[in-house]
């Protein structure tokens, strides 16, 4: 998970394959995502984040990866959406 950060933006290099990939997440992609997050959807909204943060010289390693390897998208993503989100000390009492 993240640290408290006060950047909008924050990059983050994957290897995928043997080959590193670099996606840069903003607060407005990881918010999309989340919303996008429903039952059923979960490829098709990881997908599109994959693809619309990764850099312009890992698009065509990303995508390769995305065609031959069913459920990569989710692999991917899972691991860069766990990595954007900052780590929160929660508690919740009920009053």
């Amino acid at each position: 998970m993240a640290n408290a950060t006060n950047e909008n933006m924050q990059e983050f290099e994957v290897t995928i394959e043997g080959s590193d990939v670099v996606f840069k997440v903003t607060r407005s992609d990881y918010n999309k995502l989340v919303n996008q997050l429903g039952p059923g959807n979960k490829v098709n909204a990881f997908h599109n984040f994959l693809v619309s943060t990764v850099t312009d010289e890992g698009k065509q390693t990303l995508l390769k990866v995305l065609t031959d390897m069913p459920g990569s998208e989710i692999a991917i993503g899972s691991d860069i959406y766990e990595a954007y989100t900052p780590d929160l000390k929660i508690a919740v009492k009920k009053r």
